[in-house]
């Protein structure tokens, strides 16, 4: 109970609270007071009083100046201020949806985003016709990857203010995320229609002319933001990821550079940066600009996400599954981080966990278009597949494909029914290697509407369910059947060449992005092999090749073979018989030595150690397979002097025997 000295100390705290307008507070107080001294006149009045200034506050609208504050407070990035002082004037002006609009867009900045959807509801329960709070609520649904949703919050706001250019522009941000290009770029079209000089519109189209590849005309239009807006250091960032992926590094890192002249704490021109210098190989540099970007921005999930690829480019893989889990803490449904702890766990030899985790390909953007959906459900192994039909689907590359056939018997042998869907040209080769399987061109347009299977599987799920075959059997048989009237066909053309042994050779892939350089040497560095004596060397590259052919010839005078009237690229059946013909592969880690290996031919991988393809799931199987790796920051010519110096062996050993 409270005694004289309590209420009379309670009464000056409620009129402090009161004079401050925190009614809610000093209106407590009063009540506690009256509690003990009912008939207290004065204290009866001053709550009335009180009851009166809050019913009147509910029906006055804010004033315009704390508003102004507010907003400046926000474009300041100062979110949990806004937040404290928004919650305390809902309190005060609970009727006042710029309040609860300005409230929910901060609490989405600080991560809270189903809060951030409340108060949005209830901005736009007391304004149904607020196309500012729709426009909020597609951002944050956005952010929260419910693109479906966002897209419908926007055309809500555009249809309440239909030259609502902002409105637009997000709009195209989701549906390029969705990965729908050219509605995206129609959208932007409409925002700079609206407002001319919308330079982030301008930007944005750059972001969806790069991702169509037109880097070149993605920079005329980053630079069209900058001539509306000089100090515009998200276009300077832009820049720099066109010509990044164009492979102008240096170039790169002096556009972040820019970006962050005019924006000092700008975190993700850090973040950039950090991917082009991993890119470079300067790994540690990598490392501390991304340290440099959490430092302005802690909650940064990206860049723990690049500290990882970094760190697994050293071979640090536990550091590097650190720095996943960290950013998968930050951001819990962040499938990119996801799926390269999946690789890292699956390089590290955790195999169980690396495929648990490899489920979220599917959510992530690389992937998403990839995905298969049908009324049948996947395979789970938990089930029976006896009795039962089951279809098997390609997701990735005809390598894959190609790779992960080696399980198909796996499942056939377990099914009444198995229907493999795969890319059109693999068909022939697939075909005759499982007789016992359905093998015919992948479909999507029937999905829905299909009822000849029972179950269904990518074919990047395979391993998962057969881990423990595929463990105990590293060594398998041959399981790629080449034509052998092909066979012997290519056997008479290799001999119409000169004396053997025959050696094929490839150097790269027919994507040679940045992130996958790595992976590839150059046809330059190959050198070891094709000196080696009383060898004849066959192309079996089958993209952008005759200009490294006529090098060779040019600059070391070694002629490299190529078959003209073979169609290396499309015609997969007929390269795997001129596989099985030759006496051996030597081959980076492209597609060539997946078909070779399958077939049984003699292969020797020259192989990136720290690469996220050099694990269970992506190096090739078959009877004869040697690999040799380099580190990160190896040079190519160890590899191919021990591959040379390992031929060499083992025709000296032939010769002597």
């Amino acid at each position: 109970m409270l005694v004289k000295p309590s209420v009379d100390q309670a009464l000056k705290k409620a009129r402090s609270h009161a004079k401050k307008g925190e009614i809610t507070e000093a209106q407590k107080l009063y009540q506690a007071v009256l509690l003990v001294s009912p008939k207290n006149i004065m204290v009866q009045q001053e709550l009335t009083a009180l009851n009166k200034l809050k019913q009147n506050n509910t029906s006055q609208s804010l004033p315009q100046e704390i508003v102004d504050q507010l907003v400046n407070l926000y474009n300041q990035g100062q979110f949990l201020t806004v937040v404290e002082q928004a919650q305390a004037l809902t309190e005060q002006y609970p009727k006042t949806f710029i309040v609860w609009n300005i409230l929910g867009a901060s609490t989405a900045q600080i991560g809270k985003h189903d809060e951030a959807i409340e108060f949005y509801n209830k901005s736009i329960a007391l304004k149904p016709d607020y196309a500012e709070a729709y426009g909020n609520m597609g951002n944050t649904l956005q952010e929260q990857g419910k693109l479906d949703e966002a897209i419908e919050a926007y055309n809500k706001a555009i249809s309440l203010k239909p030259d609502y250019a902002e409105a637009y522009s997000n709009m195209g941000a989701t549906l390029q995320e969705q990965g729908k290009l050219d509605e995206a770029l129609e959208a932007y079209n409409k925002a700079i229609s609206l407002k001319p000089d919308y330079a982030e519109a301008y930007s944005n189209i750059g972001a969806a002319l790069k991702e169509q590849g037109k880097h070149e005309k993605a920079i005329e239009v980053y630079n069209k933001a900058l001539s509306l807006k000089p100090d515009y250091a998200e276009a300077y960032s832009n820049i720099g990821v066109a010509l990044q992926e164009q492979g102008k590094l240096d170039e790169a890192i002096e556009s972040y550079n820019k970006a962050l002249s005019f924006k000092p704490d700008y975190a993700v021109a850090y973040y950039n940066m950090g991917i082009v210098l991993k890119d470079k190989g300067k790994l540690d540099e990598a490392i501390e600009v991304c340290n440099k970007a959490l430092s302005l921005k802690p909650d940064y999930a990206e860049a723990y996400s690049n500290i990882g690829v970094a760190l697994e480019h050293q071979g640090k893989l536990d550091e590097a599954i650190e720095a996943y889990n960290k950013a998968i803490s930050l951001k819990p449904d962040y499938a990119e981080a996801h799926l390269n702890l999946s690789i890292t766990l699956l390089n590290s030899g955790k195999f169980h966990e690396g495929f648990d985790e490899y489920k979220w390909r599917w959510k992530t953007k690389k992937f998403l278009s990839q995905e298969r959906h049908f009324l049948q459900p996947s395979w789970d192994k938990e089930k029976s597949l006896n009795g039962k039909r089951i279809l098997l689907w390609c997701e990735q590359g005809i390598g894959d494909t190609l790779n992960w056939s080696s399980c198909l018997s796996l499942v056939a042998s377990q099914a009444k029914k198995c229907i493999l869907e795969c890319q059109e040209k693999l068909v022939p080769l697939l075909e005759r290697s499982f007789p016992n399987i359905e093998v015919k061109a992948a479909n999507k347009s029937l999905d829905l509407k299909r009822d000849d299977f029972d179950f269904h599987l990518p074919m990047g799920s395979l391993y998962k369910h057969f881990i423990h075959e595929i463990e105990q059997n590293t060594k398998i048989d041959a399981y790629l059947v080449p034509d052998p009237v092909r066979v012997n066909f290519w056997r008479k053309r290799l001999n119409s060449l000169g004396k053997g042994p025959y050696i094929g050779i490839s150097w790269k892939s027919s994507n040679m992005d940045m992130g996958r350089l790595s992976n590839y040497g150059t046809i330059s560095e190959l050198y070891p092999v094709f000196k080696l004596p009383n060898v004849t060397c066959i192309n079996l590259q089958y993209t952008d090749f005759a200009n490294d052919l006529t090098k060779i010839k040019k600059e070391l005078g070694i002629t490299i073979h190529n078959f003209d009237d073979l169609d290396h690229f499309n015609n997969i059946d007929d390269v795997a018989a001129l596989c099985a013909a030759l006496d051996m592969v030597v081959s980076t880690k492209t597609t060539v030595p997946l078909i070779s290996a399958g077939v049984g031919s003699l292969t020797k991988i020259a192989n990136w150690k720290q690469s996220p393809w050099n694990n269970i799931l992506f190096n090739p199987r078959g009877p004869y397979i040697d690999i040799f790796e380099r580190d990160t920051c190896d040079p190519w010519d160890r590899v191919f002097n021990l591959i040379a110096d390992d031929i060499l062996k083992l025709y000296e050993n032939r010769s002597s025997s």
